[in-house]
């Protein structure tokens, strides 16, 4: 991989985070802003959600036909126009359709890149090369989530869409000015061929369980997200502010686990580091329900997301061999499934927190996580 790449590609991965993680420590502030409940605010999150995982379906193989990097600096360009939507949207239903737009375009980043890497890159120092995405992509989102917080309690929730879009603006010049697409891949891009990418995935048998793991991934650990704030104010431990600390200490967990990769991979095999990511991730969720000190609350998350991006980071690792002539397809029902399941959880979360209050949902799905994570580390043992 040219040394020139590898930074445009964490660039486009970082602001593409920032854009995804910018609404969930602001439902609060956006919900009194246009007079709604939180649930209907959680919709924003689903907004993003849905369009992405299902656009995926249709980006995978654009990337494969029509060149990985042009669809990157195409999808850096649409997600920087929806967030600017978004900064001057005058109803929640202007709001709402301009993060639909993000998030259908935002499908073309983050996996295309996660495939040219695949492309690119030696299976050897791949995991590696995926590590680094993988940290620009959880830097992104830490900071995005801090941020949030931050303008949302200092100068309002508009503000961030602004700060938003100023990055993916940068990161879209970015891409004009040093990604090669000189070495892409092309295939042709027909309903047939689509459908014989999807069909080389598929024929796969571990491609089940790694999309079914993605799924549970995506639902149990990111799609009650939209629920952290008030989760913390039930607690009396703070709102908006402590929110995104916390979803930012959710992704230092990350950073720290992709510095530490390369040594846990020297003892841990792949169905184990799948297995210690879940149950670590699962329990801290499950912990995070009770009523600590703010503290103890984000060292839970911080917890969490060292045991989520080891999960995460070793199911990518798995799907980049799963169908090599078709890795673009393979990201797009990977990034599909992923975000199906976040699509999922602001919804479901939102019907039952009235019922149960926002404590029961992190202690269901951190159980979730749990029972997912035993029963597809017990599957990978026995298909190597």
């Amino acid at each position: 991989m040219k040394m020139k790449l590898l930074p445009a590609l964490c660039f486009a991965c970082f602001a593409s985070s920032v854009s995804l993680r910018a609404v969930d420590p602001m439902l609060p502030a956006i919900a009194g802003d246009f007079d709604i409940s939180l649930g209907e605010a959680a919709l924003l999150a689903s907004a993003y959600s849905f369009p992405y995982a299902i656009m995926q379906l249709l980006l995978g193989p654009a990337g494969d036909a029509f060149g990985r990097t042009r669809l990157i600096r195409l999808s850096l360009a649409m997600v920087g126009l929806g967030s600017a939507l978004c900064a001057v949207a005058p109803s929640f239903v202007v709001a709402l359709l301009a993060r639909m737009l993000a998030g259908a375009f935002a499908g073309g980043i983050v996996p295309v890149c996660l495939a040219l890497v695949g492309d690119r890159t030696a299976l050897a120092d791949r995991q590696y090369a995926l590590s680094r995405i993988m940290i620009a992509t959880i830097t992104g989102q830490m900071a995005g989530a801090a941020a949030a917080g931050l303008l949302a309690a200092a100068v309002g929730w508009r503000m961030m869409f602004v700060a938003t879009t100023v990055v993916v603006g940068s990161a879209f010049l970015a891409s004009l000015l040093f990604l090669d697409g000189a070495g892409d891949r092309r295939t042709r891009f027909t309903p047939a061929q689509i459908a014989h990418g999807y069909r080389v995935v598929l024929a796969n048998p571990a491609s089940l369980v790694v999309f079914a793991m993605a799924a549970a991934e995506g639902l149990f650990l990111y799609g009650i997200f939209p629920f952290v704030a008030p989760l913390i104010a039930a607690h009396g431990e703070g709102g908006t502010f402590e929110a995104g600390l916390a979803l930012a200490a959710f992704a230092i967990g990350g950073v720290l686990y992709g510095l530490a990769v390369r040594r846990m991979l020297r003892w841990l095999d792949t169905a184990s580091m799948l297995l210690s990511g879940g149950v670590l991730a699962g329990f801290a969720y499950m912990a995070v329900a009770t009523a600590l000190p703010f503290a103890g609350t984000a060292a839970l998350f911080l917890i969490a997301g060292f045991g989520a991006y080891m999960l995460h980071n070793t199911l990518q690792t798995r799907a980049t061999e799963l169908a090599q002539t078709a890795r673009g397809a393979t990201f797009a029902l990977f990034s599909a499934s992923l975000f199906l399941g976040q699509g999922i959880g602001p919804v479901a979360g939102g019907a039952a927190a009235p019922l149960t209050g926002f404590a029961p949902i992190f202690i269901i799905a951190g159980a979730l996580m749990i029972v997912a994570a035993v029963t597809a580390a017990r599957w990978l043992r026995r298909h190597p």
